[in-house]
């Protein structure tokens, strides 16, 4: 069978070399929080020099993976959008699991379990719980691999201030279902997932821990999803 069709549809060799490098994969693995970071935080994160971090940096923004945005002086690198950070998740779920060799490995092993992002929205238990929730609510409805928005569930999302009509019109999926790397079930995902995320955490429901991508529910927030679903 001539392959020569299927090698020429992508190149996906190129991207995959940039991903396999140990430090260039921690760097995008410390950005799948969806926040920018400097050049010396990604290369602390990595345990590398600054000089051989700024030199894998350049090479992911040569390769498209990572952005980088200037404030004065400074520049902070972000994954390149939402389909980098998809690659990466999918990449974890099917990847072997580290072992864990210390109590503090274990606690942040368990802390990304219970709730953590996915590049902008929610992961995890918690992730996945929500999602299930709002469908047995009627505030979504699974139609295979994505999600609508029937009339009561845009009235639930305005209530928590997440405009569903303006979410619709970003340039990126409206609710895709976003496989969850350690529940092995879907979690909220695309432009709907992010912005529900921002506004749980905006009103204290979530909180972001010491735990990078790790998130914590608080008291405030287990009493406003009881009361809100």
């Amino acid at each position: 069978m001539d392959a020569e069709p299927f090698a020429k549809d992508a190149d996906i060799t190129k991207v995959a070399g940039l991903m396999a490098d140990a430090t260039r994969a921690a760097m995008l693995t410390t950005l799948l929080d969806g926040r920018a970071l400097a050049a010396g935080e990604l290369a602390r994160a990595a345990g590398v020099s600054p000089p051989t971090g700024s030199a894998h940096l350049g090479r992911l923004l040569d390769g498209g993976l990572v952005t980088v945005v200037s404030q004065g002086r400074h520049r902070y690198y972000r994954l390149a959008g939402p389909d980098v950070a998809a690659a990466l998740e999918v990449l974890a779920r099917i990847s072997p699991r580290p072992a864990v060799r210390s109590l503090k490995g274990a606690r942040q092993a368990r802390l990304l379990r219970d709730a953590r992002t996915c590049y902008d929205h929610l992961a995890g238990r918690a992730g996945v719980d929500l999602l299930d929730r709002l469908v047995a609510a009627g505030c979504l409805l699974d139609r295979g691999g994505r999600y609508d928005v029937p009339q009561a569930g845009e009235a639930m999302f305005l209530r928590l201030g997440v405009d569903v009509p303006e979410v619709r019109r970003a340039r990126r999926k409206f609710a895709p279902s976003c496989l969850d790397w350690t529940e092995r079930r879907p979690h909220l995902g695309g432009a709907l997932g992010a912005a529900l995320t921002g506004r749980l955490i905006e009103r204290g429901w979530f909180e972001r821990g010491q735990v990078r991508r790790a998130l914590r529910i608080t008291d405030k927030g287990r009493v406003g999803l009881e009361t809100l679903l």
